[in-house]
């Protein structure tokens, strides 16, 4: 029986654990793959309070943020959660290799990118089409790629993307960028970055891989078909247009709105002794200190609800 069980090793779930081990309750982080959720595909983090200026990327922030919750008697268990029992004094999160139980959960399990949505884009994932420009922006090395989004996360991978391809195309559906001015800024002043106004991908084509990209514009209806350069025989289409929370775990028990978890500003769900954290709950900016911010702020709640 734990005091707490913190499910997801992103940004607030870490920051979670270091909180709740620090006012030594006994505590478990329990993820299926890597710490630091979406934070681990970023290469550049220049926002975060504290961080190291001459450079900080998402996978060292988040080891050392873990290496902080191990500091304080966190565990860290690797699994994958199958189904849940939210209600009651006692919560049980029932995984592939273990059950585990707990006074109290927190929920940080994040959300993953939204889907481009167009055809094509199930035949060619990981065959030219991505969602992680630092996991795969060196295998277009040279090459042209095209850039789904107009937020700051799509900007900011459009500019990392420069470091490796010829030229870096930014579609996006309006005539102007959604992403902060100062990240704007770098993006225009950048002589590989081009843009496609007032566009959507309708379809990627291609035979083994990516070679052709069909565009409509959103004020005239007309579509367009880009195809690579002979010389290359292929390009890439990164998506960045947003993320969905991962809540189909617990949709049934905890009130969502929009697929987002809803809580008060102390992090409560519907559920007593059931807190949300980070992208996974609903919130006007998800940003690594506000997901931290979150962590912390759950982490008290539950200390004062197992006194309690």
């Amino acid at each position: 029986m734990y005091d707490v069980v913190i499910l997801g090793a992103g940004p607030g779930g870490l920051t979670a654990g270091i909180y709740a081990g620090r006012n030594r309750l006994d505590t478990v982080i329990i993820e299926q793959g890597q710490d630091g959720g979406q934070i681990a595909l970023t290469a550049d983090i220049e926002n975060y309070p504290g961080q190291m200026l001459e450079g900080e990327s998402g996978i060292s922030l988040a080891e050392r943020m873990a290496k902080q919750a191990e500091h304080f008697g966190v565990k860290r268990i690797t699994d994958s959660i199958d189904s849940v029992t939210l209600n009651g004094d006692v919560k049980i999160l029932h995984g592939k290799k273990d059950t585990y139980e707990a006074k109290t959960v927190i929920l940080a399990t994040g959300a993953f990118p939204r889907p481009i949505g167009c055809k094509g884009e199930g035949e060619f994932l990981g065959r030219g089409l991505s969602f992680c420009a630092t996991c795969d922006g060196a295998f277009f090395t040279g090459l042209e790629v095209f850039v789904v989004g107009g937020g700051d996360s799509a900007v900011e991978e459009a500019i990392f993307l420069t470091r490796f391809a010829r030229k870096v195309t930014i579609v996006h559906r309006r005539d102007e960028l959604r992403a902060a001015k100062s990240i704007q800024e770098k993006a225009f002043k950048n002589e590989k970055i081009a843009f496609a106004w007032n566009s959507v991908v309708t379809e990627i084509k291609g035979d083994d891989v990516i070679n052709a990209i069909v565009l409509k514009d959103t004020v005239t209806g007309e579509e367009r078909e880009i195809k690579a350069d002979p010389k290359d025989g292929m390009f890439g289409v990164f998506g960045f247009i947003g993320f969905l929370p991962r809540t189909d775990l617990f949709k049934d028990q905890i009130t969502l709105e929009d697929g987002y978890v809803v809580t008060d500003e102390n992090m409560h769900t519907n559920i007593p002794g059931v807190y949300a954290v980070g992208d996974v709950r609903k919130k006007s900016l998800r940003q690594v200190v506000t997901a931290a911010a979150d962590g912390a702020i759950a982490a008290m709640e539950a200390g004062k609800y197992i006194e309690g």
